[in-house]
């Protein structure tokens, strides 16, 4: 094996192991082809579209989305969480699944993959969570509360992950060949704005729940600078619970940061598994978390052959 290759095994690539990005991809369009398959039954066994539509809406969808009404969801709490894995139409799906590779795949690359769930999940909640105070609390939303829709889709989860993106690595380049590239932020702008612009229409609720998503994953990277990570109780409840049914498999230390590398400082042999290894802690923390020795391990790797 060429290790000049070594690049290539550290990128977010489809079917990679641990990649959580295909996986939330894959959550939302396996849930977007569920619903949309019982739609097609409901369509298929009434004569009338319309009765069809309401009745998918009241026995199926309403079960997923996230209700405004405080007497709704206090029996339907549940959908704090579905609602953001929750699309419908085929203009969503789509929406959410190309920014969420566009920014995800930048994310995942810079910090690993134990970041991406943390972050779709607080800002989903923080969306869902302002959606409601917003619908209750101002006159302008609340007038219309009893026919507003139910909020669904990973909007405000998408948006986190867009803005801690952002937030990590503003002057990260797109389409480099094109003068330079265009920054991060630019695009970034241009999603919130869109979103910014909608506050002062009808659906301004789902609007600042978007907004209240970007919020979080702007905070989320502030305190990751910090030296506090919103993500390890996450990951290590994922773990725990993977492990009831895995007994012999070893438990995965989740902070990686100021780790002392086991690589010998000088005159190492480079070998297929210590170059696996380091590969795996990029996928996992991210290239950061590296040593000095590690990363001069991978130097020395990219100029030879194994």
């Amino acid at each position: 094996m060429n290790v000049k290759n070594f690049h290539a095994k550290k990128q977010p690539l489809l079917g990679q192991n641990n990649n959580a990005l295909v996986m939330l991809i894959v959550i939302n369009a396996l849930a977007f082809i569920i619903l949309n398959f019982l739609k097609i039954v409901y369509f298929l066994s009434y004569d009338d579209a319309i009765t069809a539509n309401n009745f998918f809406q009241k026995q199926i969808l309403n079960w997923f989305t996230l209700p405004p009404l405080g007497e709704k969801l206090m029996y339907k709490p549940w959908t704090v969480f579905t609602y953001m894995f929750t699309n419908i139409s085929i203009l969503g799906i789509i929406s959410t699944a190309l920014w969420l590779w566009a920014f995800g795949y930048i994310l995942q690359d810079l910090t690993g993959y134990k970041k991406i769930f943390p972050i779709y999940l607080y800002g989903g909640f923080a969306g869902a969570v302002l959606f409601f105070l917003s619908a209750n609390l101002f006159p302008a939303f609340y007038q219309n509360i009893t026919s507003m829709p139910n909020l669904l889709g990973g909007g405000a989860a998408v948006m986190a992950i867009a803005v801690a993106t952002t937030t990590l690595a503003p002057d990260y380049r797109l389409f480099p060949l094109i003068n330079g590239g265009i920054p991060l932020w630019v695009l970034t702008v241009i999603f919130v704005a869109i979103d910014y612009a909608s506050i002062a229409e009808s659906n301004g609720c789902v609007a600042i729940a978007h907004l209240a998503g970007g919020v979080v994953g702007f905070i989320f990277i502030q305190q990751l600078r910090r030296g506090n990570d919103w993500s390890i109780w996450m990951n290590n409840l994922v773990d725990w619970f993977n492990n009831l049914f895995n007994p012999d498999k070893k438990q995965v230390l989740h902070n990686n940061t100021n780790s002392t590398s086991t690589l010998p400082k000088k005159n190492y042999t480079i070998t297929q598994q210590k170059l696996d290894e380091i590969l795996d802690k990029i996928n996992t923390s991210g290239y950061h978390t590296l040593s000095k020795d590690e990363k001069d391990f991978l130097k020395k790797a990219s100029k030879e052959e194994l």
